[in-house]
């Protein structure tokens, strides 16, 4: 299980663990981001802070697309976490719910 998590994502690394999947797939999934302003002109168009139910917290986001996402295209989507293991933890977690 993930939810989101009010708070604060700061500490987090990319790690070189990404998911290919939708916005629209993550949305359906995981609700409405913490951050969405789909528009192209800043480094990330969505991004969410979650956490596992193990208490695993890590973010998800698109990378420098520099466009407006396409919704039900497919992007490699970073996942930021504290190290790689949170980032391989968080990963599992997200492909059980079927991201």
């Amino acid at each position: 299980m993930v939810e989101q998590y009010d708070g604060d994502p700061s500490g987090t690394s990319f790690y070189n663990v990404t998911i290919n999947t939708t916005p629209q797939k993550l949305i359906d999934k995981l609700g409405e981001p913490g951050y969405f302003e789909n528009d192209g002109s800043d480094k990330t168009n969505m991004d969410y802070i979650l956490t596992t139910d193990g208490g695993v917290k890590f973010t998800i986001y698109d990378w420098k697309e520099y466009a407006p996402l396409q919704m039900n295209a497919r992007y490699d989507f970073h996942i930021g976490g504290f190290s790689r293991s949170d980032c391989d933890d968080a990963f599992i977690a997200l492909c059980k719910m079927g991201l």
